[in-house]
């Protein structure tokens, strides 16, 4: 135990870089390291790339309307006009509720089905299957796509109800 403390000791010990006037008595039995050849390091090879990177890609953003800031208090007269404005609170927050409710529910969920130990990698299997059918059925051909887009309008119209 004595002699790993002691080794231990020796390890942690600072080396001071030997020069040609200072003489260091080694207390390891473990060989130095080679020394470093002079090539810059990395973080200052990186620095210059960054420099030679900045140089050649020099653009400017620029609007020609005029850049609006949003003020906080403004955003929160305008969430309590519309709070005021509901006539159904209760249902405003039993909804809120429920898909917070519906969130962690689904969340804990999917943890247990995480610790099932093959189950993981057939519901990989599964995403990926629905994956390649949906790129197939709606995104490859242009008139799936115009048909997705169409679909996706009138859902929309379901759902603010101008339909």
């Amino acid at each position: 135990m004595a002699a790993a403390a002691a080794a231990a000791a020796t390890v942690l010990i600072a080396r001071i870089p030997a020069t040609k006037t200072t003489t260091v008595t080694r207390c390891s039995a473990l060989p130095y390291l080679p020394p470093r050849f002079s090539t810059p390091s990395f973080s200052t090879s990186v620095k210059q790339f960054q420099e030679s990177r900045k140089s050649l890609l020099q653009t400017r953003a620029t609007s020609s309307e005029e850049t609006s800031t949003t003020d906080p208090s403004e955003l929160f007269t305008d969430l309590k006009q519309k709070w005021d404005a509901l006539e159904n609170k209760s249902t405003v927050l039993l909804y809120g509720g429920g898909a917070i409710v519906a969130v962690w529910l689904s969340a804990t969920l999917v943890g247990a089905i995480n610790s099932v130990p093959l189950l993981p990698k057939i519901m990989e299997l599964v995403g990926l299957g629905y994956t390649g059918w949906f790129v197939y059925r709606y995104l490859l051909f242009k008139s799936n796509r115009k048909e997705l887009a169409t679909d996706i309008e009138e859902i929309k119209k379901k759902i603010s109800g101008t339909e």
